[in-house]
C-alpha cells in the first residue's frame, strides 16, 4: 500500500483549477447571454411602441451597441434610387463635434457599399483588412474590429447595421453576430409597421387637405384664390420647396397661374415659353410624370433658371383632370440633393389630390357662371325694358314735344319746349349708357367670353353687330387684373358709336401678340366737336396708368377708330 502513489496531487494541480475557471466562465457566459436575449427581447417589445420612423432608427441603433457591446453603431438606409447609395445615416456613439468634424456622412463607398451589393453579415478583427475597405476621412475616430449585418423588409434590404469597436478590446463573436442578425429581423418589421403607419398617416392627411381644399373652393365666401390654395396645401403635404399650378388647353396657350414656395412676379411668369415642356406632355396625355433631375431633363423647360430660383432636381407633374379633359397641371419640386421627400411620396396621392382639386374648381367655376349668367340675364331683361319701354317712351314724348313747337306762335314756349326736347335726349343718352354699363362684368375671369357678351349687347343699341376677332392667346396672356379695363373700354367705345356715330358697321378686334391692342373701328360720322371729353379721358387714364396709350382718330364722314393699348402683363 505505501508503494501506491497519491493521487492527491493531481486534483488540487493546475488542470483542476484551469477546469474550475472554464466551468465558472462559461456560466457567467451563459448568463450573460441569457441577459443578451432578455434585452434583446425588451428590445422587440419596446420596438412595437408607437414611434415615427425616425426615432425607430435611433433606436435600433442604441440597441444593436448594447446588445454586441460595439462603442460605435449606425444605421444606413439604402435609397430607392437607381444607384443604391445611402440615402440616410443614422449614428451612435459620434458627439456632436466629431460628426461636424467629419463632414459628409458616408454615402455608401468602399466597405459600406460591399454591404449594400452583398448584403450578407461580415465580421472582422480589423477593417483595414477587408479588400473593399478605403480607409477613414480626415477626423475620423480610430476603428478596428466590425461587424455588419443587412436589415431586410420582406425580402429587400431597407439597409445595413454597422459595429465597430468592441468594448474591451478583441473582435466581435460568433455570438455577438447571431443577436444582431435577430435584432436586425424584429427591425425590419418594426420599421415596416412604422413604414405603413406612417404612409397611412400621409394618406390620412391628404385626404383631409382635399376635403379642406373642396370645401373652400365650394364656399362663394371664403376668399380664396382657388389656385393659390390647391399650390399652397399640395407644397406643405409634401415638403416640397416648389410648386406651380400651369393652365391651359393647348401647349401653346399653357401659363404658370401661380407659385408657392418661390418668389416670381406676374411679368417673369408671362416671359416663359411652355410650349415645350413637361406641362405640355402631362396635359397632352393626361399621365403623371417623375423626374429625378429638372435640369438634367431633355423633355423638361427647367422653371428654376430664367426664374431665379435654387437649382431644381425631383419634379413630380400631375394632371389637372376631370370628366371634360385636362385642363392644367400641378408641379412639385425640390431643390437638388432632397432626394428623401421626393422618394418617400406616394405619386398617386398628389394624383387624386390634383383630380379632387380639380373637380371642385370644376364646380365652383360651374356656380360662378351659373350666378353670373342670372346676373347677366337680369341685366338684359333691365336693359331690354329701359331700351324697349322707358327710351321709346321718352322718344316718343320728344316727338309729340317737337310737334307742339311746330304749332306754337310764341317764340318763347317754342325755346322752353326744345330745351325740353334736349332734355329729354340727354336722358335717353344716359339710360343707354346704363344699357352698356349693365353688360359689362368687371369681375368676369374670361375675358375673351366677356368681350363677346359684351358686342353682343351693343347689337340692339347699334342696329347692328360689329365683326368680332381675336388674336393670339387671350385668355391666357390677359389676366385678372387687365381684364376689367379692356371690358370698360370697349363698352365706352361702343356706347361713344351708338350716340353719336349712327354707323351702320363696325369692327371690334382684341390683339395680344404684342401686349394688349384693343382696336374698335365704326364706319359713322365721326364724333362731334361738342362730344364729352370724360369718357374718352377715363379711356386714355386706363391706358396711361398702365403704362400704354389710348388714341381716338375721327373725321367727319370717316368714321372712329379707337385704339387702346397696354403692355403685356
Amino acid at each position: 500500500m505505501g508503494d501506491q502513489a497519491d493521487p492527491a496531487p493531481t486534483l488540487t494541480g493546475v488542470g483542476f483549477d484551469d477546469l474550475l475557471r472554464e466551468v465558472i466562465d462559461r456560466v457567467h457566459g451563459a448568463l450573460d447571454d441569457r441577459a443578451r436575449w432578455q434585452l434583446l427581447l425588451d428590445a422587440v417589445v419596446h420596438m412595437a411602441a408607437d414611434l415615427s420612423l425616425d426615432e425607430l432608427l435611433t433606436r435600433i441603433v442604441e440597441i444593436a451597441a448594447d446588445l454586441a457591446g460595439a462603442r460605435y453603431a449606425a444605421l444606413g438606409v439604402i435609397s430607392d434610387g437607381s444607384d443604391r447609395r445611402l440615402q440616410t445615416f443614422v449614428t451612435h456613439g459620434l458627439s456632436a463635434e466629431q460628426i461636424a468634424g467629419i463632414g459628409e456622412l458616408p454615402r455608401g463607398l468602399g466597405l459600406l457599399g460591399h454591404l449594400i451589393d452583398r448584403p450578407e453579415a461580415v465580421r472582422l478583427t480589423d477593417i483595414a483588412e477587408h479588400a473593399s475597405s478605403v480607409g477613414f476621412p480626415p477626423n475620423h475616430p480610430p476603428m478596428g474590429s466590425f461587424l455588419g449585418v443587412p436589415v431586410r423588409i420582406r425580402e429587400k434590404v431597407f439597409g445595413n447595421l454597422y459595429l465597430t469597436e468592441k468594448n474591451g478590446g478583441g473582435a466581435f463573436t460568433d455570438e455577438d453576430q447571431q443577436i444582431v442578425i435577430a435584432l436586425a429581423a424584429a427591425a425590419g418589421v418594426a420599421i415596416e409597421n412604422a413604414r405603413l403607419h406612417a404612409e397611412a398617416a400621409r394618406q390620412v392627411r391628404w385626404l383631409a387637405a382635399t376635403t379642406e381644399v373642396t370645401t373652400r373652393l365650394l364656399n362663394p365666401h371664403s376668399g380664396d384664390e382657388p389656385l393659390q390654395l390647391v399650390a399652397d396645401r399640395a407644397l406643405e403635404l409634401a415638403d416640397a420647396d416648389a410648386a406651380w399650378v400651369t393652365v391651359g388647353a393647348a401647349p401653346e396657350d399653357l401659363a404658370v397661374r401661380v407659385v408657392a414656395g418661390m418668389q416670381a412676379s406676374p411679368d417673369e411668369l408671362a416671359g416663359l415659353d411652355l410650349s415645350q415642356s413637361l406641362a405640355a406632355q402631362v396635359i397632352s396625355s393626361g399621365v403623371p410624370v417623375a423626374v429625378e433631375d429638372l435640369a438634367a431633363d431633355p423633355r423638361a423647360l427647367d422653371v428654376s433658371r430664367p426664374l431665379g430660383w435654387p437649382a431644381l432636381g425631383p419634379t413630380i407633374i400631375v394632371p389637372l383632370r376631370t370628366a371634360a379633359g385636362v385642363s392644367g397641371v400641378l408641379a412639385l419640386s425640390w431643390v437638388r440633393g432632397r432626394t428623401d421627400a421626393f422618394e418617400s411620396l406616394d405619386p398617386e396621392l398628389p394624383t387624386r389630390f390634383a383630380e379632387q382639386a380639380a373637380l371642385a374648381l370644376e364646380v365652383s367655376r360651374a356656380r360662378q357662371d351659373q350666378q353670373r349668367l342670372a346676373l347677366l340675364e337680369d341685366h338684359e331683361r333691365i336693359g331690354r325694358d329701359l331700351h324697349d319701354l322707358v327710351i321709346q317712351r321718352l322718344f316718343a314724348v320728344g316727338l309729340r314735344l317737337q310737334g307742339i313747337a311746330r304749332l306754337s306762335e310764341r317764340p318763347e314756349s317754342v325755346a322752353r319746349i326744345e330745351e325740353a326736347v334736349d332734355e329729354l335726349d340727354g336722358t335717353i343718352r344716359d339710360i343707354r349708357r346704363t344699357i352698356f354699363d349693365l353688360g359689362s362684368v368687371e369681375d368676369d375671369t374670361d375675358i375673351q367670353y366677356a368681350v363677346t357678351q359684351l358686342v353682343d349687347r351693343a347689337t340692339s343699341t347699334l342696329k347692328f353687330r360689329p365683326r368680332l376677332s381675336f388674336r393670339g392667346p387671350v385668355r391666357s396672356q390677359i389676366g385678372p387684373e387687365v381684364a376689367p379695363d379692356v371690358l370698360a373700354v370697349l363698352s365706352e367705345a361702343l356706347s361713344n358709336a351708338a350716340r353719336h356715330a349712327h354707323a351702320s358697321s363696325g369692327s371690334v378686334e382684341l390683339d395680344v401678340t404684342e401686349g394688349v391692342r384693343l382696336t374698335v373701328v365704326d364706319d359713322g360720322a365721326g364724333l362731334p366737336a361738342e362730344v364729352s371729353e370724360s369718357g374718352l379721358a377715363s379711356m386714355r387714364r386706363r391706358a396711361e396708368r398702365r403704362g400704354g396709350r389710348c388714341t381716338v382718330t375721327s373725321g367727319a364722314g370717316a368714321g372712329t377708330t379707337v385704339e387702346w393699348w397696354v403692355p403685356a402683363g
